[in-house]
């Protein structure tokens, strides 16, 4: 599986993050207030000038009610209920290395978002957002290897084939523990976006 060109990553993700707030009527610092995000570096995201890591980006999609999933979503007059692989976006966090891709088709409206993720030995992703405005439910399914992953304060060490549910309403971190990329599924509900 190839990374998206970063540059093209980094228009969508500035065109999607602009439409988003555009849409829900947030100047850049009412939207720096809600996610925590500094206005200067949202502004930079916006004009697709920064390589944001994971972590600002989930700031954001909460900020935004949105699930980071739908920040790599590529704008279609029409979308079709099949994503084909090879138009699957892919992202790498420039801080942590971990790989996701989006498996689910972008811009389709459904309240479900399919991701592949492969995390890097050692790798570590602290996502500090806490309650939401929408309710989003998360299930992470490990396909290959080991990941510990920390809910508020529960850590929950899940191995090839387990499978978390949990509510995205707490801090959460997923570490790889191991000396192998651990592979792993994240289905999210929410409301569509």
């Amino acid at each position: 599986m190839k990374d998206e060109p970063l540059d093209d990553l980094n228009q969508l993700i500035a065109q999607r993050v602009r439409d988003l707030r555009q849409a829900q009527g947030l100047s850049l610092e009412a939207l720096a207030t809600k996610s925590g995000v500094s206005r200067s570096m949202i502004s930079l995201i916006e004009r697709g000038e920064s390589s944001a890591t994971a972590v600002v980006l989930e700031r954001l999609a909460a900020g935004l009610g949105a699930p980071l999933a739908s920040l790599f979503d590529r704008p279609r007059a029409a979308a079709s209920p099949v994503a084909r692989h090879g138009e699957q976006p892919s992202w790498r966090d420039p801080q942590s290395g971990y790989l996701r891709r989006n498996v689910s088709p972008d811009g389709f409206p459904s309240p479900i978002r399919i991701v592949e993720v492969r995390f890097p030995p050692r790798a570590r992703v602290a996502y500090e957002s806490g309650a939401r405005d929408v309710l989003t439910h998360q299930q992470v399914w490990v396909l290959e290897g080991a990941i510990d992953v920390t809910v508020g304060s529960t850590r929950h060490t899940l191995h090839a084939g387990d499978c978390l549910a949990m509510k995205l309403d707490e801090p959460t971190m997923f570490h790889n523990p191991g000396r192998e990329t651990a592979r792993y599924a994240v289905v999210i509900a929410s409301a569509p976006f």
